[in-house]
């Protein structure tokens, strides 16, 4: 049995009221139809990807003699319009998704393994996602005295992860320590009361799992896309679900909005020193786009300047560095105001020069030929390889494949931190990498040696790059525990997995330890059967020389499904090859 679950596809949304529409007034029930495909391996894939990306109940029907339909529902015709509507606003379905009550829906042909039986329709506007089979879904029937004492039991990566979720809502301005002090209770009551729950400051465990998942959920809003200009030099994270590319005007690549509310990006890219640096400080501040209320600051190599009033608000920095000037300018409307602070912290973390190269400094705009040259050169940076890891200390230290690290230009985990290669085992095959910047896991992997025998394990990884943003979880069975020409070291596993799965972590399902590292699917010169997967399992020498200290089985007890599922999401990190 397969189980895949994406972690922080729940977001907090508000279901938007809305009525019964025409005919389906008339109608025992409705669906939300999300796409329609003129062949069927098309639309099995389509449905598949959704039932992963939404825990929902899809569902997809012929459509007269050509087409499939990929569904959701059924759900009462009063519930289908909101329901719709807090989907569409978590960008989580298709804007030109729509409501019918499937009277000219034919044969069934998903789900495949129960293609005769219909569910029963939805009675609520928006039904909680469902757990995973066997994953209790967690109740908040904590008393305070019971969530304090879970709290004091967790990792301090999973305190400082909380405290980042905490400050992205606005709530907590301290420093990301693991120290839950007068600032981080102050923070918890006040999102406490942002949400409706008694204000106690100590959040409880399904509080905690709701601000996680919510905070993942608001990230992956945004569609941060690593946007690489070679006519400036740089590259940063981009929210392109907001920004689109406008033009270039000297000293600035400018980004206009994709609605209507008119948020703006300016690149920055000129040549210059510390006293130019200066100049563009005070030019900047002299915009009317720029409020002038608000902290800034100037010094020797850089400048940071917040600006924000009634209307709108704006953020800028830059440094100097090497003759160039290089940075970016943030605008926003009140109204973006919020989420707009958000994303200032993830741009300016990833923005950084990639050449020495700068924009022309001349403030005429380019010629229409010249402006379609860079225009064209402009590109999202695409890694050369996509993978998976396992967080291995509290630092952010990540275990992973060495065939996917051996020879990268660059290496980024979790989305955008720049990250090195720090240790590596070529006959095992594995490697350690090590961020560059800090991050905050929100588990630890331990390694476990102890012996396994013919049984269940759980895979975790990346194994859908392009369609999730989130680990997939897949159970998988130990074969043997010898390789398919009866090598020491790895164990051959029934697993259904992508090549995005290499590097992921093998979990025992008991107790959650680490007990192998995914490989390939080639041993030597055989290339293994479809369904069938190689780990790595000899970890214990390596990972003691590299963290000085070794995992033993007495250290791991058993682990409830719901734990399993939550340290597995936790551990597992996407790993990226650049050239």
């Amino acid at each position: 049995m397969v189980l895949r679950k994406i972690m922080g596809l729940m977001a907090v949304i508000l279901a938007l009221g809305a009525g019964p529409q025409g005919a389906l007034a008339q109608s025992e029930t409705a669906w939300i139809q999300l796409q329609a495909l003129p062949d069927l391996p098309s639309a099995q894939d389509s449905a598949r990807s959704f039932e992963l990306g939404l825990g929902e109940a899809v569902a997809g029907f012929a459509l007269g003699s050509r087409w499939y339909v990929v569904v959701i529902g059924p759900y009462v015709p009063s519930a289908a319009a909101g329901k719709m509507a807090a989907l569409k606003s978590a960008g989580r379905i298709p804007r030109d998704a729509y409501i019918t009550d499937g009277s000219d829906y034919g044969a069934p042909f998903w789900p495949n393994d129960n293609a005769a039986a219909l569910p029963v329709p939805f009675a609520d506007a928006a039904p909680d996602l469902a757990p995973p089979p066997n994953l209790a879904a967690p109740v908040d029937d904590e008393t305070p005295a019971e969530a304090s004492r879970r709290e004091s039991q967790l990792p301090r990566a999973d305190k400082v992860a909380l405290q980042s979720a905490l400050q992205w809502y606005g709530h907590y301005a301290g420093s990301l320590d693991g120290a839950f002090g007068a600032g981080t209770r102050k923070a918890m009551a006040a999102w406490q009361g942002a949400m409706g729950f008694a204000q106690t400051g100590v959040l409880s465990s399904l509080q905690r799992g709701l601000l996680m998942q919510s905070y993942q959920t608001d990230q992956a809003s945004f569609d941060f896309q690593i946007i690489q200009d070679p006519e400036a030099g740089l590259e940063i994270a981009l929210p392109t679900a907001w920004l689109e590319f406008d033009r270039y005007d000297p000293p600035f690549v400018r980004y206009r909005a994709q609605d209507a509310l008119g948020a703006q990006l300016w690149l920055v890219s000129e040549p210059g020193d510390t006293a130019t640096l200066a100049g563009l400080y005070d030019q900047l501040q002299s915009l009317a786009v720029i409020p002038p209320q608000g902290p800034r600051q100037l010094d020797a190599s850089s400048f940071t300047i917040m600006g924000e009033n009634d209307l709108g608000g704006a953020f800028a920095m830059a440094d100097a560095r090497k003759g160039t000037i290089k940075g970016f300018v943030l605008i926003w409307p009140a109204a973006q105001s919020e989420m707009a602070k958000r994303a200032i912290e993830v741009m300016r973390s990833s923005v950084r020069s990639i050449s020495d190269q700068v924009l022309d400094p001349g403030l005429v705009p380019l010629d229409e030929a010249l402006r379609q040259n860079v225009i064209d050169a402009m590109q999202i940076a695409q890694p050369k390889t996509v993978l998976s890891g396992a967080y291995i200390a509290p630092s952010g230290l990540v275990l992973t494949a060495l065939e996917g690290v051996a020879s990268c230009g660059r290496i980024t985990v979790d989305g955008a931190t720049q990250a090195v290669l720090v240790n590596r085992d070529d006959p095992l095959g594995v490697a350690i990498l090590r961020p560059l910047s800090a991050v905050s896991p929100l588990a630890v992997a331990a390694f476990s040696n102890a012996p396994q025998g013919v049984g269940d394990v759980l895979i975790a990884g990346y194994s859908l790059p392009s369609g999730l943003p989130a680990p997939v979880l897949t159970q998988a069975k130990i074969i043997a525990e010898t390789g398919p020409s009866l090598e020491p070291g790895v164990m051959l596993l029934s697993a259904d997995v992508t090549a995005h799965d290499l590097g992921g972590p093998v979990l025992d399902i008991k107790t959650g330890a680490l007990i192998g590292l995914m490989r390939g699917t080639q041993s030597g010169a055989k290339i293994l059967p479809q369904g069938t997967a190689l780990a790595q399992t000899d970890l214990g020498a390596f990972l003691a020389l590299a963290l000085g200290s070794a995992a033993t089985p007495a250290q791991f007890a058993p682990i409830t499904p719901q734990a399993l599922y939550d340290h597995a999401m936790g551990i597992t990190v996407q790993v990226a090859c650049w050239p």
